[in-house]
């Protein structure tokens, strides 16, 4: 029941903030391996990607990948939160005073992370894939023209194998254990703090609320670094083999965007990426909280 959840609370934030989702996107792969004030500029901040969308695309464009996208949320945060909540409920998190030990979150978020990206890699493998598609027009990044969910689907495993739905995989591990690790200490964190003052106490809202802003400003800073690695990796072109054509390895993508883009460019898309996580955060974790207290009263 933690997983299932976990997942459901996930999927729920997942309709209102998947169009951030594709601006971060898009923001992410514009200027790639390029030098800064060497490419046009597509994307100038939020406000002008989404006007860009939708008149090159359409309004509807702004919800590219849902359908890949709710399926992230269900391995990624059904495993994630699962394993959370399941630790929880096991006494395994905290003393018997009911503090938080440090240590033990730690570890347990980040395994969870950790099995949460990997399970869900292949579709955000297609989600990234089809959040980029885009007009000749205002187009970064590779274009894989798919036609769908199903389509990507059956495309990549014709091409690579089932292999090459999981291409990436390792570029996505790091990812899910620092921005579940920073998200959910600091949702944990923050709220424990709030409750030791009685006015919080019966708000439990308002606590979850609060609590789960800090946790989204934890894992926007933490996890946009390595979210734009994963995405250039994943979006990359590839050869007959599977391989690459921009980069080789975690490494080498590390190196190139440093060498051409400069340092400043790991952090492209930061403020969809905080507009994004920011709300599905605050979304996630209070739907998160409030299922769980439901469920332990019905209990």
């Amino acid at each position: 029941m933690e997983f299932i959840l976990g997942a459901s609370a996930a999927m729920g934030a997942c309709f209102f903030t998947n169009p951030l989702e594709v601006l971060k996107t898009r923001m992410q792969l514009q200027g790639e391996l390029k030098a800064k004030g060497k490419h046009p500029v597509h994307y100038k901040n939020v406000f002008h990607a989404v006007y860009n969308i939708a008149k090159n695309d359409g309004v509807l464009a702004l919800q590219k990948g849902l359908v890949p996208a709710l399926w992230v949320q269900l391995f990624l945060n059904g495993m994630r939160l699962g394993t959370y909540q399941f630790a929880n409920n096991h006494n395994i998190l905290k003393d018997k005073n009911g503090n938080l030990i440090f240590t033990n979150t730690v570890i347990v978020s980040g395994i969870g992370g950790t099995l949460g990206q990997v399970m869900s890699s292949p579709m955000f493998l297609i989600k990234t894939h089809l959040q980029t598609q885009a007009a000749t027009a205002i187009a970064v990044g590779h274009q894989h023209q798919h036609q769908g969910t199903w389509n990507a689907l059956k495309t990549i495993c014709k091409q690579n194998g089932v292999k090459g739905l999981f291409r990436g995989v390792s570029a996505s591990i790091p990812r899910g254990a620092i921005g579940s690790i920073s998200q959910l200490l600091g949702f944990d964190y923050s709220k424990q703090m709030l409750l030791k003052y009685e006015y919080f106490k019966d708000k439990k809202i308002l606590t979850a609320f609060l609590s789960s802003m800090v946790g989204g400003v934890g894992i926007s800073i933490t996890m946009t670094p390595f979210d734009l690695i994963m995405t250039r990796l994943y979006n990359q072109p590839i050869d007959a083999s599977g391989k690459g054509l921009l980069y080789t390895s975690y490494m080498d993508c590390v190196s190139k965007i440093y060498k051409t883009e400069g340092i400043s460019a790991f952090y492209k898309g930061v403020g969809p990426m905080y507009l994004r996580l920011g709300p599905h955060s605050v979304l996630c974790l209070m739907f998160w909280d409030q299922l769980n207290a439901i469920y332990l009263k019905l209990k």
